[in-house]
């Protein structure tokens, strides 16, 4: 059985890194396969495998549903701070690389992993995978759930951002733009060739250092793509799911219509349900069918994240010292932190928080399909916006001050900018507009025609051309090349580049992508956001 594409229609051909060249995109992509994820291969220089039959995948919904275990647990903090024993990794945060700024709150990064063993690296039995649903294994590995959680100091609220899996972002390292799901694999594959190269061949020192690799990279791409600075790491595998949710005596939703979708296997009435286990999987795997299709999938699983929450926070489950046991269990087969994170610390902070203070959003989207040059379709989002999105919802710190034109960050950046269109006078214009912003002005000149916008930096000095970028709109690629002195970013302006007012530049039709029509606006809602109070019924 072949899933069609999302919302009927659409490419949704995954990013897939290769084992014998990681963090490249195969010449040949594999053909559309409706919901199946970027494929990434385990086993370096393993014989190729039969083509196993056709089968229903939950592989990204599934890792999803862990997750929300996660966050509810994470968030409230009572059930962790009773805890020993917990898996810990070196993901390059904490302690591990020195202390992080003091910006007066905490943000995590959580993930869900598309993995078949346990939080300690113990392969999963074929009773428990049957009773996910889970399918047969192919050996394939991506974060298909982040949601990136701040938390003032004090403890006050609590705002999960959903940062949906088909994201186009620029992943650094030097692997260029992909879904956001893939940066954790292309990572891992190269980490796990270079321990093969280096003789290293116990299997699990392999992959311990391998995921290592991929949660170091993941975060430093949502780092990126939030300008954030991710204090926390908590990663969950599919076990927890079904575990927690049966602990907690199932979670209240209500959907909007009635709904039989056989890819995930959402079966409901309209109305209110209680529903936990396998039911539970299908309410937040369901997209097929839906109006909106990922994007209701991410609200329905934000409404199931708020129902968690309020679940956990009553005193029905807090008090009782056996749904706690039980929830503990089920964590610590599941669960991997960074290392010397402080659970004790963090539950004591987030000791008073209400329902009412859990808020969930999910990060601007320009496009819902936006054609890629090699992944399929993909979601558009704009690394400016974004950034301005989580500094919105975040609010300024206590005794933070607006920097002055003369303390600008931007000022130590000199641009020089280069108009590679026909029209005439838009680098000068670009220029302007750069130096508004901080920038200290370089010089302008014309150069040859090009189709795509591109920042070019001095080796190790992207975040500068980022900042940049960011400024310029539309997601141009950073790259580093030796002709740019250090200190200086050199913009190429492509005929893709859209004019301060908003207009297509005269040099092509077409977007960076090769979309023939120009990309909608951010889709902008004006709902309440959800909160862990009351049952909205959702799509």
């Amino acid at each position: 059985m072949e899933y069609p594409p999302r919302n009927g229609h659409g490419d949704r051909r995954p990013a897939r890194p290769r084992q014998d060249a990681p963090g490249r995109v195969p010449s040949r992509p594999a053909p559309p396969r409706g919901d199946r994820q970027a494929p990434v291969r385990q086993a370096a220089g393993a014989p190729p495998r039969r083509p196993a039959p056709r089968r229903r995948s939950f592989r990204g919904p599934k890792i999803a549903l862990g997750l929300v275990s996660l966050l509810v647990i994470g968030l409230t903090g009572y059930a962790w701070a009773a805890m020993d024993g917990l898996t810990f990794a070196n993901v390059g945060i904490g302690a591990d690389e020195g202390d992080k700024p003091a910006d007066g709150a905490r943000d995590i990064l959580l993930v869900g992993l598309d993995s078949r063993t346990d939080a300690q690296g113990n392969p999963l039995s074929k009773e428990v995978l049957a009773q996910l649903r889970a399918g047969q294994a192919d050996g394939e590995l991506n974060t298909d759930s982040l949601i990136f959680v701040h938390i003032p100091n004090d403890g006050s609220k609590a705002v999960a951002i959903s940062l949906p899996r088909d994201s186009y972002v620029d992943i650094p390292g030097g692997h260029g733009k992909h879904k956001i799901n893939s940066a954790y694999a292309r990572a891992m594959l190269d980490e796990r060739k270079k321990q093969q190269e280096n003789g290293v061949s116990d299997p699990k020192e392999i992959d311990r250092k391998a995921n290592e690799a991929g949660a170091k990279t993941l975060i430093k791409t949502v780092e990126q793509l939030t300008g954030s600075t991710i204090d926390n790491y908590a990663a969950i595998n599919l076990l927890g799911f079904s575990e927690i949710t049966q602990a907690i005596g199932g979670v209240d939703v209500c959907l909007n219509d009635d709904v039989n979708d056989q890819f995930s296997g959402a079966k409901f009435t309209k109305g209110p349900h209680t529903i936990s286990g396998v039911e539970a999987l299908g309410f937040v795997r369901q997209r097929h069918g839906l109006p909106r299709g990922d994007l209701d999938r991410v609200v329905r699983q934000q409404v199931f994240m708020a129902g968690m929450a309020r679940k956990v926070l009553s005193a029905g489950t807090l008090a009782n010292p056996g749904k706690l046991n039980d929830l503990v269990t089920a964590i610590k087969k599941s669960v991997v932190l960074n290392q010397n994170w402080d659970i004790f610390g963090f539950a004591q902070q987030m000791k008073s928080l209400t329902g009412g203070q859990l808020e969930f959003r999910t990060i601007p989207i320009v496009n819902i399909e936006y054609k890629t040059p090699n992944d399929g379709v993909a979601i558009q989002v704009d690394p400016k916006q974004v950034k301005n999105f989580v500094q919105g919802l975040a609010g300024p710190q206590a005794g933070e001050q607006p920097p002055s034109s003369a303390e600008s960050p931007n000022k130590a950046t000199t641009v020089d900018v280069r108009n590679s269109t026909t029209r005439d006078g838009l680098a000068s214009t670009v220029l302007k507009q750069l130096v508004d912003k901080g920038f200290t002005a370089g010089d302008t000149a014309t150069a040859s025609a090009r189709r795509k916008t591109v920042v070019w930096v001095a080796k190790g000095q992207k975040a500068a051309g980022q900042a940049v970028a960011d400024e310029l709109g539309g997601d141009p690629t950073v790259q580093e090349d030796k002709s740019v002195e250090a200190g200086r970013v050199m913009v190429f302006l492509g005929s893709d580049f859209k004019s301060p007012s908003g207009a297509e530049s005269s040099g092509s039709s077409q977007n960076a992508a090769g979309s023939s029509a120009a990309a909608p606006p951010p889709e902008q809602s004006d709902e309440k956001p959800i909160t862990a109070e009351g049952v909205p019924c959702v799509n």
